[in-house]
């Protein structure tokens, strides 16, 4: 090849792949006439039907951040993280949990990565007639004991009772505030190419424990949710790397979806390494028999956090030094380019695309 030739090549892949970044930065569009399951995932269709219906609507500065919690200053100067989230997980009892700790743990989660203290919870129930008594006493007592782990107290709710097949059996509302430390930034506009990205723990574990819970498929294996608070995790990731400089719990959309998010927000490419994704060997065995890409299948235990490539190491030291963090990782870098877009780069040393999720792989996980 002449190097006129080969100056036309490269000159080609750059136009396609400007093309592709500012096909990446449109807002996404909302085709469909009809919600479906889909626009729950956390996916495209998910971030469609935010943007186009909720953002449009509501739009405000906080609400824009699109972050797991709105940070809000108040007129004293202090900040405060603020957060919803609605739990319909089915099965309501599964390996490792209930609904009870997911309604805490979620909420919790999400104001711990966005870099508050959690403080104080609320808690909705939507009950459908005809919900034993008994088995209510005992979720609720989950939901008091996860709380209690969690140092949060449950302050303010509300209950309603609809009738028999409106509910699906119990749904759960909760509502948290948390107290940002004087001094704490996290944010993506802070991502820097050349930081890492890290892990707290093994990926899909709550995903798959939900899954197989169902009973739909003949499938058996030994997995548990890792349903958990992360408040301490995330203290001593901050302790051991001061400039860190941006956290998600990879929920609905699992890592796949969470990186894809970040490299878009951020203006940055991600690449990671799948060599170093901490799965377990049950987890990866049951999504290879299900067809099913770990790194889109939910946690509810787990974050993804960007720090800086000099206190990466120190990071994850601290993080496997504290309980719940024994399996934290490296998983990947941030680079400059293309913007908006996930790699993935295999032990062989090729690499492919990670998109975010499309459709909706997985059953009602949270």
């Amino acid at each position: 090849m002449t190097s006129q030739a080969a100056a036309s090549h490269v000159d080609r892949e750059n136009r396609m792949l400007l093309k592709i970044e500012e096909f990446r930065k449109r807002r996404p569009r909302l085709i469909d006439e009809l919600v479906t399951l889909a626009h729950g995932a956390g996916g495209k269709s998910s971030a469609a039907l935010t943007d186009n219906v909720f953002v449009e609507a509501f739009r405000n500065p906080e609400l824009e951040q699109l972050g797991d919690a709105a940070v809000l200053t108040l007129p004293s100067g202090e900040r405060l993280a603020f957060s919803t989230d609605s739990f319909v997980v089915q099965p309501i009892e599964f390996p490792g949990g209930t609904i009870g700790h997911l309604a805490v743990h979620g909420t919790v989660n999400d104001l711990a990565v966005s870099g508050a203290v959690p403080q104080w919870l609320s808690a909705g129930f939507v009950i459908e007639e005809g919900f034993e008594i008994s088995r209510l006493r005992s979720l609720v007592a989950d939901m008091r004991s996860a709380a209690d782990a969690a140092g949060v107290q449950i302050v303010t709710g509300d209950t309603k009772v609809v009738a028999k097949g409106a509910a699906d059996g119990l749904y759960i509302n909760t509502t948290g505030v948390g107290v940002i430390p004087a001094g704490r930034r996290l944010g993506a506009p802070m991502v820097r190419p050349g930081d890492r990205l890290l892990v707290s723990g093994t990926l899909g574990d709550h995903g798959m424990a939900v899954m197989l819970a169902r009973g739909d498929l003949a499938i058996e294996a030994d997995i548990v949710s890792d349903t958990a608070p992360v408040h301490q995790l995330v203290e001593a990731l901050l302790a051991a790397a001061p400039d860190t400089r941006w956290m998600r719990d990879a929920t609905r959309g699992g890592l796949g979806t969470v990186a894809n998010e970040l490299a878009q927000t951020a203006g940055v490419g991600v690449i990671i390494d799948e060599a170093a994704l901490p799965v377990l060997p049950q987890v990866l065995g049951a999504c290879d028999m299900l067809g099913i890409d770990p790194l889109y299948v939910a946690n509810e235990g787990k974050f993804v956090a960007v720090v800086p490539a000099d206190q990466a190491a120190a990071a994850v030291e601290a993080l496997r030094d504290t309980p719940g963090g024994e399996q934290s990782a490296v998983i990947g870098q941030v680079v400059e380019t293309p913007v908006g877009m996930v790699a993935l780069r295999t032990p062989l040393g090729g690499s492919r695309m990670v998109d975010m999720l499309v459709g909706d792989p997985l059953p009602r996980i949270c």
